[in-house]
């Protein structure tokens, strides 16, 4: 009886699954107990044990597939994080509507309503569209669009079309520009010349492109009118101007808090005592906004304003995806980092897409350079709005002097590829890497200048002491005049102040096409030649020297797209210095159209830091 008892329970520990829930282990520690408990006159049916287990195995392992589990802590934990979202979400709208509300009551008259609800709506509406499809807000708008815009130019005849749509976008432009008073630097002759300015630049795109029977006009027209309306929105609306503002106010307070990282290193107060140095007032900023800009990436929020933006663009202007998304986003992440958000479809892309990405980068600045330049005292609302305008400027200007000739992979769609490659483990370490980045950047930053610098110096060097056997002495021969002289055409066609300003403006776009923007940018704000610049001439050189098209930057470019696609390096070298001239000349018509707008010119030049 004994051996039974023991060849039973033997068996039944054999048959018992290692990986079942506790009540199982408690049930079959149970079954296993019985028998050895029970006395030796019983009779102990092993055959019957064993399909009794077998079947409650079966029955727990139905309740496991089912998803029934009876663990109260494990239910708990299950539940509550489903949950617990929703009560963040809940909690976030609520604080956020109290605030609001708030503010309304309190400061409506002396801080302003409208950045308070914008910044409510935005909020409003991204918690609605986590639970609602957007689908619902863009249906009937299509729908509207449809039924009216869409079906008013199918009566208009198809040859007819983009002569209209151009008719309709010169209008726009020509009365958006003479409508308004004239002011004292702002005349309408000084307006004509910026608009004759436009033309010529648009022209030059025109006669060099590689194939002008192939232009999409429908993209270049697009482009042009987003571009003069965001222009128009920020230098002659109240609200655009206040959204700016706002915009350029919070870039600018980043500045403060990068101070308070440095008297934590050094001492209090010392960064203000030192704001002149650029290595105090720049280079922190720098890294700490780089860190910033990694954490927003790693919370998808960065790629979600990138998309929203790509698919505007995209479906206004009949742009290829990976076009769209490179536009949208290098004024916020570079050149280099916004051709990495395609890059699975880097080895794909048609030439013209090469052209496109690359002019895109050339035609605007990185957000961390942006935060350099504010701290260096450029006007922070020229700057911001050059960069939004320089994302149909760049698509228009590309189209026209490298139309697509070739079927694009992304057609019809817009896609931002997750990099889990590099993805970071959370946010702490994302913040960290954009610590070590933004190192880097500054780092490079700081190396350049230096080195730029110190090569125009000897250059100077040599070429005054070669004009002196010329009797080239005042001025001095020098880099700076020999493109300022290259350039005077482009200052005057830019519609700068017809004085002196026409010589010192082309120095300043000289300086940026052949070294960097950043050198140019230092003399316009630190060098006592440019100081007496008319508050006109000065904002038409902020626009006109906001963009990375320089020689510099072509190594920068033609590398991180070598390096994302070895095969087409070739591809890259060869609409390089296309794409660079591209880009500058896209750079230049923002800088007309702030010529022909601004009314307001010392407004605007006495903001900054």
């Amino acid at each position: 009886m004994t051996d039974e008892k023991a060849l039973a329970t033997s068996h039944m520990t054999a048959t018992t699954p290692r990986h079942c829930s506790k009540p199982t282990q408690l049930a079959d520690a149970h079954a296993v107990a019985s028998p050895m408990a029970a006395k030796d006159g019983d009779v102990i049916d092993t055959a019957g044990m064993k399909k009794t287990t077998l079947d409650q195995q079966s029955k727990e392992n139905d309740i496991g597939e089912a998803g029934i589990n009876y663990n109260p802590r494990q239910w708990y934990r299950r539940h509550a994080s489903k949950y617990s979202k929703h009560v963040v979400y809940a909690t976030i709208w609520i604080l956020f509507t109290g605030w609001w509300i708030t503010g309304l009551i309190l400061h409506r008259y002396d801080l302003g309503w409208l950045i308070p609800f914008l910044l409510y709506l935005a909020i409003t509406l991204r918690l609605i569209f986590l639970y609602v499809p957007i689908s619902v807000l863009t249906r009937p708008v299509f729908f509207v669009w449809n039924q009216t815009a869409s079906r008013f130019v199918s009566y208009v005849p198809e040859k007819l079309r983009i002569p209209g749509a151009a008719f309709i976008t010169i209008a726009v432009i020509v009365v958006g520009s003479f409508a308004s008073p004239e002011s004292h630097e702002n005349t309408r002759a000084d307006r004509a010349v910026s608009l004759f300015g436009l033309i010529v630049f648009l022209f030059v795109l025109w006669l060099s492109s590689r194939n002008r029977k192939k232009i999409v006009w429908h993209t270049v027209i697009v482009g042009m009118l987003v571009q003069f309306i965001i222009a128009l929105f920020v230098l002659r609306s109240k609200a655009g101007y206040d959204i700016f503002n706002f915009i350029s106010t919070l870039a600018r307070e980043l500045l403060g808090f990068a101070e308070q990282g440095v008297d934590f290193l050094i001492e209090t107060g010392w960064a203000e005592k030192h704001s002149s140095w650029f290595l105090v007032s720049v280079i922190p900023a720098i890294m700490f906004f780089v860190s910033l800009v990694q954490l927003l990436y790693y919370t998808s929020v960065l790629q979600w304003a990138v998309r929203k933006f790509a698919i505007f663009f995209f479906w206004c202007m009949r742009v290829s995806g990976a076009e769209a998304v490179v536009a949208a986003a290098s004024p916020f992440i570079g050149q280099g980092e916004s051709a990495m958000l395609i890059k699975p479809f880097v080895p794909y892309l048609t030439m013209a897409e090469v052209h496109q990405i690359m002019c895109s980068g050339f035609a605007t600045i990185a957000g961390s350079v942006l935060i350099a330049y504010l701290g260096m005292g450029v006007n922070p609302q020229a700057l911001v709005s050059s960069c939004v305008m320089s994302i149909p400027a760049s698509l228009a200007a590309s189209k026209l002097r490298w139309p697509e000739e070739e079927e694009t992979l992304t057609a019809g769609r817009v896609v931002v590829p997750e990099d889990d490659e590099h993805k970071a483990a959370n946010a702490l370490h994302a913040f960290a890497n954009g610590a070590w980045l933004g190192i880097k950047i500054a780092g490079m930053i700081a190396a350049n200048l230096l080195c730029i610098i110190s090569l125009i110096g000897l250059m100077n060097g040599l070429l005054t002491w070669w004009g002196h056997y010329l009797n080239i002495n005042n001025p001095p021969l020098t880099i700076e005049l020999i493109v300022g002289y290259l350039c005077y055409p482009i200052a005057f066609l830019l519609g700068v102040s017809r004085n002196s300003d026409l010589l010192k403006v082309g120095k300043l776009i000289g300086t940026k096409l052949v070294m960097n923007e950043f050198v140019a940018y230092n003399a316009l704000q630190t060098n006592p030649d440019y100081q007496d610049l008319s508050p006109r001439s000065r904002l038409i050189a902020t626009y006109a020297l906001c963009g990375f098209a320089n020689i510099g930057a072509l190594g920068n470019q033609i590398g991180v797209l070598a390096q994302l696609a070895p095969s087409r390096a070739g591809d890259v070298s060869r609409v390089a210095m296309s794409a660079m001239l591209t880009g500058a000349i896209s750079t230049f018509t923002s800088a007309a159209i702030a010529g022909m707008l601004i009314t307001n010119e010392v407004q605007f030049a006495k903001e900054g830091p």
